[in-house]
C-alpha cells in the first residue's frame, strides 16, 4: 500500500446531518477513535460485502483484511491531533479483486474514511508538479496569476480553472462557459451534477462529522445551478497566500471520477504557488 503525506484539510460549515449524503461511486465510513463503525453509506455492501445495517457498532477489523487495517491505523496515528488528510492508494480491503484509494481525516473525535475505486496512475500527477511550478519562474503580477490558472488546468485536465485570491482573479478555459459560481458551500469534489447522492445510515446522527467529507453530495439546488452553467464536475483547491483566502476552482463539462492522488497533487501545486505569490508580493512592496 502506497501512502501519501497528509496535507491540511479544508473544512465546510456543518449542516443538518440528516440531509448529508455521499456521492455515487464513493463510499463513506464514520468510525470511533477505536475504529468502531458508527455510520456508513448505504452502498457500503458494494465495498465490504456487508449491509450498512450490519456494520454499525462493529469493529472495522471484522470486515477488512488485517494488513490493510494495520497500515491504515499506522497512517492514522501520524494524523492524530492534526487537521490533515491521510491518503492510501491501491488498498485491498477484502478478497474482492478491485483495489481502492482511501482518504481519511480526524474530525471532532471521529475518523472519517472515504474510499473510491483506485485509478492506478501513482506518481504521474505528482511528477509533473515541479515542472509546472518551474515554468512560473520570472512571472509576476497578473501574469503570475494567469500562469497559475493555466498550469493548474494542465495538471488536472479540467476544462476551466478559475483562480481567486482576495480581489484578484485569473481564468484559463477551454472554450466558452457560463458565468462563475460561488463554490463556498460546495464539497471539494463534485463528480457528476446529474446524479443524486447516496444516503448515510443511521440517517439522524447529531454527532456526525460527515459534513466534512471530501465527497459529500452537493444539495439539489447547487447541482441544478452548476448544471445550468454547463458544469458537470468540479474540483476545489482552497489555499492561503499572504493571509488571503485563495482558491483554484476546476470545472468540467463532463463527469469526472474522483482521484485522491490528483487532489493531493493539486494541493501541492497550490502550496508551492502560494510561495511564488508571497515572493512576488514581497518584491513589489
Amino acid at each position: 500500500m502506497d501512502v501519501a503525506d497528509e496535507v491540511d484539510s479544508q473544512m465546510v460549515e456543518p449542516r443538518s446531518t440528516g440531509d448529508v449524503r455521499i456521492q455515487q461511486g464513493s463510499y463513506l465510513l464514520e468510525l470511533s477513535l477505536d475504529w468502531i463503525v458508527l455510520r456508513a453509506s448505504e452502498n457500503i455492501h458494494h465495498l465490504l460485502g456487508e449491509s450498512h445495517v450490519t456494520l454499525i457498532d462493529e469493529p472495522l477489523g471484522k470486515f477488512v483484511h488485517a494488513q490493510a487495517l494495520h497500515d491504515l491505523r499506522n497512517l492514522f496515528s501520524k494524523l492524530s491531533g492534526t487537521t490533515g488528510i491521510g491518503r492510501a492508494y491501491a488498498v485491498r480491503l477484502t478478497d474482492d479483486p478491485d483495489l481502492v484509494d482511501i482518504a481519511f481525516q480526524q474530525v471532532d473525535g471521529r475518523v472519517l474514511l472515504e474510499a473510491v475505486l483506485s485509478v492506478g496512475c501513482f506518481g504521474e500527477s505528482f511528477g509533473s508538479v515541479g515542472g509546472l511550478i518551474a515554468g512560473l519562474a520570472g512571472s509576476n503580477g497578473q501574469a503570475l496569476l494567469d500562469g497559475g490558472a493555466r498550469r493548474m488546468r494542465a495538471l488536472t485536465g479540467y476544462d476551466r480553472v478559475t483562480l481567486n485570491c482576495g480581489e484578484r482573479r485569473a481564468e484559463s478555459s477551454r472554450g466558452a462557459f457560463g458565468g462563475p459560481v460561488d463554490p463556498a458551500d460546495l464539497p471539494i469534489f463534485v463528480t457528476d451534477t446529474g446524479v443524486e447522492g447516496v444516503g448515510l445510515f443511521p440517517r439522524e446522527d447529531e454527532d456526525s462529522s460527515a459534513h466534512t467529507a471530501l465527497l459529500r453530495s452537493p444539495e439539489e439546488a447547487d447541482r441544478d445551478e452548476l448544471s445550468g452553467r454547463g458544469i458537470r464536475a468540479m474540483l476545489r483547491i482552497p489555499f492561503s497566500a499572504g493571509g488571503l483566502a485563495c482558491e483554484f476552482c476546476c470545472e468540467s463539462r463532463s463527469p469526472r471520477a474522483p482521484s485522491f492522488e490528483l487532489h493531493a497533487a493539486a494541493e501541492l501545486f497550490a502550496q508551492m504557488f502560494a510561495m511564488q505569490l508571497a515572493i512576488d508580493d514581497a518584491a513589489n512592496r
